[in-house]
């Protein structure tokens, strides 16, 4: 079935929760999907809670590169004297897509963060040219982080698989209840689905409808 790209508005707006319940569901349905994050930095607590959710390959393999300062790929791997290369991790994804059914990439950061001297998240994705899904916090400042997300990754020609709104917290204002509305209207998602605070499933539609890209 190929593979999906999980990107995100920024960091912490809910990649690593999305991948996992996406993951997990499809794993549910018969389906072999594993989880891929090509780099982490600071921690790797994410790669950690992705291998778990498949259970099948070890954090090493979901995870092969691990930095330990919590900045961008490049500037952490700079730090400790190390260059990272985009066609390797390529090549890795490439590899567990040749044994696994699905493959859930996890970015690092937003879509457009370095990864290494002249290569952002974008191109990582763009060398795979898998479909992408976009999670975003729902909170004041979400559709400009979204608009421009959105724009960035249909300018490199691939394919929005879906949007994801998470709440991050119970508690609604006005532009979080007003957020969903303007972004369907706009971005016209394929699949659209919103995740609440300690939501624990996905539904199965919107797992078959992310495969059909």
């Amino acid at each position: 079935m190929g593979g999906i790209v999980v990107t995100g508005t920024d960091t912490g707006v809910g990649k690593t929760y999305f991948s996992c319940l996406l993951v997990r569901t499809l794993r549910g349905r018969g389906i072999d999907a594993v989880a891929y994050k090509p780099v982490s930095c600071g921690s790797r607590e994410d790669a950690v809670e992705l291998a778990a959710a498949d259970g099948v390959e070890p954090v090493e393999v979901v995870n092969p590169v691990f930095l330990n300062a919590p900045v961008a790929p490049m500037v952490a791997a700079e730090l400790q004297k190390e260059t990272l290369d985009p066609r390797d991790l390529v090549a890795r994804a490439e590899a567990l897509e040749a044994r696994h059914e699905v493959v859930v990439v996890e970015g690092v950061g937003g879509w457009e963060v370095p990864m290494a001297p002249g290569e952002t998240f974008g191109d990582f994705a763009g060398r795979l040219g898998w479909p992408v899904v976009l999670v975003a916090a729902n909170k004041l400042g979400a559709l400009n982080h979204t608009l421009l997300s959105v724009g960035a990754i249909r300018g490199r020609k691939l394919r929005l698989a879906g949007l994801v709104l998470n709440h991050l917290e119970e508690e609604r204002d006005v532009a979080m209840v007003t957020n969903r509305a303007v972004l369907v209207d706009w971005v016209k998602p394929r699949c659209w689905t919103e995740l609440m605070p300690g939501q624990d499933w996905l539904d199965e539609g919107v797992a078959e409808a992310l495969l059909r890209g």
